[in-house]
């Protein structure tokens, strides 16, 4: 797996956890819904302590560029900036949030809106790491 691969999973299982949820989270239900938010998360987590612990964030500047953002408008770059400090803010940001998520677990038991919740609470976390990994003011405008 090459080092922008891995980002780009850190980056976006939050939101892949919040689409499923969001849209199938009746169909699997709640405790579904939790394993997927969860699990979600503690694999991004996983991914971003293997990536400071195992040393190939201290390789230089990773750029992840997914094209144009806006064509008509200006020219507005849609990638990922990835270095040290944006390395130890994704670990930073998904280990508290998934501490956040499996405290939620408990704390949301008895609430009739579970679903809805977790899939909000994988999105934050999706923005929250777009915040980190932004590489342009626009990016970070949406993140925040």
């Amino acid at each position: 797996m090459s080092v922008s691969n891995l980002y780009i999973l850190i980056i976006f299982l939050p939101f892949y956890s919040a689409f499923i949820v969001g849209f199938f989270g009746r169909l699997i239900g709640r405790r579904g819904s939790i394993f997927v938010s969860v699990g979600h998360l503690i694999v991004a987590t996983g991914l971003s302590w293997f990536n400071l612990i195992g040393d190939k964030l201290f390789v230089g500047t990773v750029s992840i560029d997914f094209g144009l953002w806006c064509f008509s408008i200006s020219n507005i770059q849609w990638n990922f900036i990835i270095d040290s400090v944006t390395g130890v803010m994704l670990v930073v940001v998904t280990t508290i949030s998934l501490f956040v998520h499996l405290y939620s677990v408990s704390y949301m038991r008895y609430d009739p809106h579970v679903i809805r919740f977790f899939s909000y609470l994988s999105l934050f976390t999706f923005f929250m790491l777009m915040l980190v990994s932004s590489s342009n003011l626009m990016m970070l405008f949406i993140g925040w």
